[in-house]
């Protein structure tokens, strides 16, 4: 699905070289946290030597213009080193992870952090909702702020916000509606789509890689939809294996024809420019091409179950967000639903959509490019999500864009160039208030085996959009 990734996929940074207070006992911490008003420890979980790991809930209201109104719960985790020491607020822009990872720029800083779900990404939703006036990019960037000053009565030092892709968008929006809150953001794979339906994102298509490699994607996807009756066979038994149903996109054909347009998107998006040598050639057998296709883009990915956990995502992509056009003109005499790969199409008819806000995206970019400061974006060149990036303007300050030369969608610091990683992780640092002891570079590690690792499909089982 071309649906930002859900999770962080960055995976290096840098540990051990900030000097550590003594940590508050467990119980001390826990007391500390359950004294914060609407606040609401769940569990302590196990978590790495020097760090305990909390699920919690934070009691928000549903429209932050009327607080004393109805409320929800909101679901968070905050790995916990100590209470002096940095703390990073991360979302991923949809549902919370529930192990205890890291993310980048919390291994830079050595930190704590604090991780929160995005609103209507169950089971933090309101009931009843109403999804026109409660989801909004500036209700969620409220709820990020309620959470970060009722957490920094005991964190006492610098915060970082961060996030990859929607969560990336989720923390620089975040920092234009409560630019005070955080010290510096850092931004990955950030899409920035500022005036939709105008794009840049099929001119990069038609350009990213190499002449061959577009060719043989384009070649696998015009003989899969000449195949739709032998591949439809197998998509239909291993839907009805799943329990899946296609009531939302309207058919299972409908869902195979736009699984294979998108197709196309998420290799780039995820896959390296090395696994063109495995696209299967027309005429394959279906098992080969089936297969490819599980790993690239599953053809019964707009299943009812597979979007029931992210149509918030494909509702603030309709109406707020904007979103790519579909990268189909060379098959179009193959299509059957020519038009149907939009965010529209993945929004089940009980949620009303409202008229485009076509003032929400422009509002943020011009922010930035006036008024950001302390900004940190990161980029794949080869990612379809970085052909409209956030561009650092007249009045920003201090503030930096990368990009990874070759990378896709898990673009991170540590796989820049040493002098720009140096740069960066430099910055990171220096916004979090940590002394220079040692050059950047040095202190670039890779990930401790104590942690476990950032799965990009962490939270999903089929290849995001977003």
């Amino acid at each position: 699905m071309r649906r930002l990734l859900t999770f962080s996929s960055v995976l290096l940074a840098t540990a051990g070289f900030v000097p550590a207070a003594p940590a508050a006992s467990a119980s001390d911490i826990t007391t500390e946290l359950a004294a914060i008003p609407r606040l609401t420890v769940v569990s302590k979980d196990p978590a790495p030597a020097g760090f305990q790991f909390f699920k919690l809930t934070f009691t928000q209201p549903v429209d932050h213009r009327h607080p004393e109104g109805r409320t929800f719960e909101q679901r968070f985790t905050l790995l916990h080193r100590d209470s002096s020491a940095p703390t990073v607020a991360y979302t991923s822009g949809y549902n919370v992870s529930e192990t205890p990872n890291r993310s980048e720029p919390t291994r830079i800083v050595d930190g704590n952090q604090l991780s929160m779900e995005y609103r209507y990404f169950t089971p933090s939703r309101p009931e009843p909702a109403n999804w026109s006036r409660d989801l909004t990019i500036w209700q969620a960037a409220a709820d990020e702020h309620d959470a970060v000053q009722a957490l920094k009565k005991i964190y006492r030092g610098r915060w970082l916000a961060t996030g990859a892709s929607k969560g990336g968008m989720t923390a620089t929006y975040f920092r234009r509606f409560f630019p005070d809150d955080v010290s510096g953001t850092i931004p990955y794979v950030a899409p920035n789509d500022v005036i939709d339906p105008v794009d840049n994102y099929n001119r990069f298509l038609a350009n990213v890689g190499t002449p061959e490699c577009r060719a043989s994607l384009k070649a696998l996807q015009r003989d899969a939809l000449k195949r739709r009756v032998e591949l439809g066979e197998r998509a239909k038994a291993a839907a009805a294996k799943k329990g899946y149903t296609f009531k939302t996109v309207g058919s299972l054909d409908k869902s195979l024809e736009i699984a294979v347009i998108d197709s196309y998107f998420g290799f780039w998006q995820y896959q390296k420019a090395s696994d063109c040598a495995s696209v299967p050639k027309p005429g394959a057998p279906a098992a080969t091409v089936w297969d490819w296709f599980e790993k690239v883009e599953s053809l019964n990915s707009y299943s009812d179950q597979e979007l029931d956990s992210v149509v918030p995502y494909y509702y603030q992509a309709a109406v707020q967000l904007g979103s790519p056009e579909a990268y189909d003109s060379y098959l179009r005499d193959l299509l059957r639903y020519p038009g149907a790969d939009t965010p529209r199409t993945f929004v089940p008819a009980s949620v009303r959509l409202p008229r485009f806000d076509y003032l929400a995206m422009p509002d943020i970019d011009f922010w930035v490019k006036s008024q950001g400061r302390q900004l940190l974006f990161v980029y794949g060149s080869n990612d379809p999500w970085s052909a409209e990036p956030f561009q650092l303007g007249f009045g920003t300050k201090d503030s930096h864009r990368y990009f990874v030369s070759g990378g896709n969608h898990g673009s991170s610091i540590a796989q820049l160039p040493p002098a720009q990683a140096a740069e960066a992780t430099s910055a990171i640092q220096r916004w979090a208030g940590l002394p220079e002891s040692a050059p950047a570079r040095s202190r670039m590690v890779t990930t401790p085996s104590d942690f476990p690792r950032f799965d990009t499909d962490e939270m999903m089982s089929s290849r995001p959009r977003l």
